[in-house]
């Protein structure tokens, strides 16, 4: 309850849950792109998020479609990562995916923007606003028209180069106190949020669901590790690995009777007696 009551705009969860009221989303679109979208539409979540087998799966904090079927992504992100313009590109293949269907033909795939806004200068030049459409080195004035769009907002720009509604949009995610109309019922949707009993289950749920796979990522690698491990590497391993030097011959053992089972499976039961031990 704590953690919740204290998060803000920047947090995925919040602002995804901010932008689940169709006007607001509306008005912040508007105020980025700089453009009037009649409506707009929320598809299914897990149709945009699907993936392939043994692919890395997304969650997608924002996926909505206007009444041109344009598509619009739009992500929080506080830290750098260093890994901005792959993973740019990583979710527009996800949405991409999921537009066409087997046999379908490449012009069914809608326009699409990709946005990203950012509590850090992804590029160290001042800049609110970072836009990229694929244009041809030996023709700069040529574009490729492919209908996709990659935007990076940055709340620390310096430069005279947004509107003073985007300055002020910036600026309240960046940490200021709201004090543009749009700042200011964004505000006051974050506050509805966190005081809303349905949002706090389902942060919490998927919290612990995020708990949950993070420790079973743990149990993974470590049977990883021990299956590679000689029996006189398990002293120092245990170390390492943070458990009992016993504990090692016991996974060792478990493996070679389960070779049924698979990593997931096997990283359940082992984290299960582990954590009785």
């Amino acid at each position: 309850m704590t953690i919740f009551k204290d998060k803000t705009i920047t947090d995925n969860f919040i602002f995804g849950a901010v932008m689940q009221n169709p006007k607001l989303c509306k008005a912040l679109l508007e105020c980025i792109l700089n453009i009037k979208i009649r409506e707009i539409k929320y598809p299914e979540l897990e149709k945009t998020i699907s993936k392939g087998v043994g692919s890395k799966s997304v969650r997608l904090d924002v996926y909505i479609e206007d009444e041109f079927d344009t598509i619009y992504n739009i992500e929080m992100q506080t830290t750098n990562k260093k890994n901005l313009p792959k993973r740019m590109r990583y979710y527009q293949g996800i949405i991409d995916i999921n537009i066409i269907d087997k046999g379908e033909d490449y012009n069914k795939l809608k326009k699409s923007y990709v946005i990203f806004i950012c509590d850090y200068d992804e590029f160290g030049m001042g800049r609110h606003i970072y836009t990229f459409e694929n244009t041809c080195i030996q023709e700069p004035a040529l574009k490729l028209n492919d209908e996709t769009v990659k935007i990076i907002l940055n709340t620390k720009g310096t430069m005279d180069d947004v509107s003073d509604e985007v300055k002020e949009l910036l600026h309240y995610i960046g940490g200021d106190k709201p004090s543009s109309t749009l700042t200011k019922l964004l505000d006051e949707e974050v506050n509805n949020v966190k005081s809303n009993k349905k949002w706090r289950r389902e942060f919490m749920t998927l919290l612990m669901r995020d708990n949950e796979n993070k420790l079973l990522g743990k149990y993974m690698h470590l049977i990883d590790q021990v299956k590679k491990l000689d029996v006189k590497d398990a002293e120092i391993a245990a170390k390492i690995l943070g458990i009992k030097e016993q504990q090692i011959y016991e996974i060792k053992d478990y493996i070679a009777e389960h070779p049924e089972m698979d990593e997931d499976d096997l990283a359940e039961h082992i984290a299960y007696w582990l954590d009785l031990d």
